[in-house]
C-alpha cells in the first residue's frame, strides 16, 4: 500500500446551505471526525460579510487548529482582471484574510490572465505579507472559459520563469473542473505537474450547464491516472458532496479511500 497523504475536505462537500446555516466551525469538527488533515474555508459560504473580520477569521482559525486540523483559504476572488491586470486589491485582501484564519494556502482563481505575469508585484505583495506564518498563494484552474483554459495555466508559468519568479505561487489543479472546458485532465495534468502544490478531487456527471460535481468511481481508471501523473505527496482536497443521509460515514469512507489511492 502507499504512502497516506494528507486529505483535505471543502466546506462545500457538507452542503453549501448547511455551511451558510450552521457555519464552518460545525463543519470541521466534522472534517476531524472522518479523519481528515485539513479543512478549506469557503469565503463565499461566509454567511455574513462580517465572516470575514479579522477578530472572526482568528477565531475560526482557532477552531480549527484546536481540532488538530490544518486549513485552507479560498476566495471566489481572481488575481487578474478581465482586462489582464493584476488586481493586486483582491491578493492583498485575499493574503490578509488567509493570514488571520492561519491558513497554510490561500486560493484564488485565475481570473483574465493575458501574459503579462507581473511577477515582481506578486512577489512583492508576498514580502508585505506581516502577519506572521505567510499562506502559500495558490491559484486554480476554474469552470469559465476565463480563468479556466489550459493555455493559460501553462502561459502563467512560462511567464513567471522567463521573468525569473519561477515558483512565486502554485496551482490547485481541481481535476473535475477541466470537464467544463473540454479538456483532458490528465493532457493538463502533463503539462501543469511541476507547478501543481493541492488537487481538489472530483469528477463529474452530466453535460453542459447541467453539469455537476461527483465523488470518483472506485474503478475509475482515467481520475487514478491523473492521481499518478500528479507528485504524489501532495494534499488531495475532497470537493464532491457527500450523502446527506450518512455525511459522517460517506466523510470517513472518502477520507481513507482518497488518501490510499
Amino acid at each position: 500500500m502507499a504512502d497516506a497523504v494528507d486529505i483535505v475536505i471543502v466546506a462545500s462537500a457538507f452542503g453549501m446551505d448547511a455551511v451558510r446555516t450552521g457555519g464552518h466551525a460545525r463543519w470541521a469538527d466534522a472534517c476531524k471526525r472522518a479523519g481528515a488533515a485539513g479543512f478549506e474555508v469557503r469565503r463565499e459560504l461566509f454567511a455574513d460579510e462580517a465572516d470575514a473580520a479579522p477578530q472572526r477569521l482568528r477565531s475560526l482559525g482557532a477552531s480549527i487548529a484546536a481540532l488538530g486540523l490544518w486549513s485552507v483559504f479560498s476566495t471566489p476572488a481572481s488575481l487578474y482582471t478581465s482586462d489582464g491586470q493584476l488586481d493586486a486589491v483582491a491578493l492583498r485582501g485575499a493574503l490578509d484574510e488567509a493570514a488571520a484564519l492561519g491558513a497554510r494556502l490561500v486560493k484564488l482563481q485565475l481570473g483574465g490572465f493575458a501574459g503579462n505575469a507581473q511577477g515582481a508585484a506578486i512577489a512583492r505583495h508576498l514580502a508585505e505579507q506581516s502577519h506572521g506564518a505567510q499562506p502559500r498563494l495558490v491559484v486554480e484552474n476554474g469552470q469559465l472559459a476565463q480563468g479556466g483554459s489550459l493555455a493559460q495555466f501553462v502561459g502563467l508559468f512560462d511567464a513567471l520563469a522567463r521573468e525569473g519568479h519561477a515558483g512565486v505561487l502554485g496551482m490547485t489543479f481541481d481535476i473535475g473542473n477541466w470537464a467544463w472546458r473540454d479538456v483532458a485532465p490528465l493532457d493538463a495534468a502533463e503539462l501543469l505537474a511541476p507547478h501543481v502544490e493541492y488537487i481538489h478531487c472530483k469528477t463529474t456527471v452530466g453535460e453542459g450547464a447541467r453539469r455537476f460535481p461527483a465523488a470518483p468511481a472506485a474503478d475509475d481508471a482515467r481520475f487514478m491516472a491523473v492521481l499518478d501523473r500528479l507528485p504524489r505527496d501532495l494534499p488531495r482536497g475532497i470537493e464532491f458532496p457527500f450523502d446527506t443521509d450518512r455525511i459522517d460515514a460517506d466523510a470517513a469512507h472518502y477520507v481513507g479511500w482518497l488518501a490510499a489511492a
